[in-house]
C-alpha cells in the first residue's frame, strides 16, 4: 500500500459557499465549455444520505478482494481515514467485491477529521446511522456484510477509476442527486468561478420564466437552458 500526504489545494476555496451556490450539472456544463467533456461519473453511484450538494477535494483509495483478514485488522483503512484533512472527500474504488467497504464508524472518524463526505464505488452499511450523523455519502447500495477478510485498501493517493472517470487526489468532487462531476485539480479555480457565474445567470433565467417569459426570451438574453 502506498500512503503519502495529500497535496494542498493550490488556492483554497470556500467550499461551503461553492456547495450553496452550485451543483453537479452546472459544473458539468462549465467543464464542457472548458473542453473537458465527459467529466461526469456514469449512473449507479447514488446519494445514500440526504445532505445537499457535496463539494470537496478528492482523496483516493483502491480496495481489492482478500482471502483473509490482515494481521493488523482494518490497518490500511485506519491509516487512510486518519490521514484525511478538512475539505477532503474520501473516494474509494471498491468495485471488485460486494462487501460493505464503509460504515458508520468510518464516517464518524472522517467527519471528525473534517472530511466533507465519501464517495464509494461499491457498497456501504449502517446507512441510517450515517444519515443521522449528517455525513454525505455516495455508493452503489448497501449490504450488512463486513469488509474484514473480504476487501482491503491496497493503494492510497493513486489514480483510480470512478464510474469511467479517472480521479486523482486533489481533484474537485461535486456531487448531488443528479450525480457526480469530477473537475481536474488544475482547472478547479476557473471552473468554480465559471460555475458560480453560470448558476447566478440560471437563477435570473428561472425568475424570467416564472414571470411568464418564454424559453426563446431566456435563450436570447442569457444563452442558458
Amino acid at each position: 500500500m502506498t500512503l503519502r500526504s495529500a497535496p494542498k489545494p493550490l488556492h483554497p476555496l470556500d467550499l461551503d459557499r461553492v456547495a450553496v451556490l452550485t451543483y453537479s450539472a452546472v459544473f458539468s456544463d462549465v467543464c464542457d465549455a472548458m473542453g473537458l467533456r465527459g467529466q461526469t461519473v456514469s449512473p449507479g453511484i447514488m446519494p445514500l444520505s440526504r445532505t445537499g450538494t457535496l463539494v470537496g477535494w478528492a482523496r483516493t483509495a483502491f480496495s481489492v478482494p482478500v482471502e483473509a483478514a490482515p494481521a493488523r485488522h482494518y490497518g490500511a483503512e485506519i491509516d487512510f481515514i486518519d490521514s484525511l484533512r478538512p475539505g477532503d472527500v474520501a473516494v474509494v474504488d471498491c468495485s471488485q467485491h460486494p462487501a460493505a467497504a464503509w460504515g458508520k464508524l468510518f464516517s464518524t472518524a472522517s467527519q471528525g477529521r473534517g472530511a466533507r463526505g465519501a464517495v464509494i464505488d461499491g457498497l456501504i452499511r449502517d446507512r441510517r446511522k450515517i444519515e443521522q450523523l449528517g455525513f454525505p455519502i455516495y455508493g452503489r447500495g448497501q449490504r450488512p456484510t463486513d469488509s474484514l477478510g473480504r476487501v482491503s485498501i491496497t493503494e492510497i493517493d493513486q489514480t483510480i477509476q470512478l464510474g469511467g472517470i479517472d480521479v486523482h487526489t486533489g481533484d474537485l468532487i461535486v456531487a448531488d442527486e443528479d450525480g457526480i462531476t469530477v473537475v481536474p485539480r488544475d482547472y478547479a479555480d476557473e471552473a468554480v468561478d465559471r460555475a458560480i457565474a453560470k448558476a447566478t445567470t440560471e437563477n435570473k433565467a428561472r425568475d424570467l420564466l416564472l414571470a411568464g417569459g418564454t424559453l426563446a426570451d431566456v435563450w436570447e438574453r442569457f444563452r442558458v437552458l
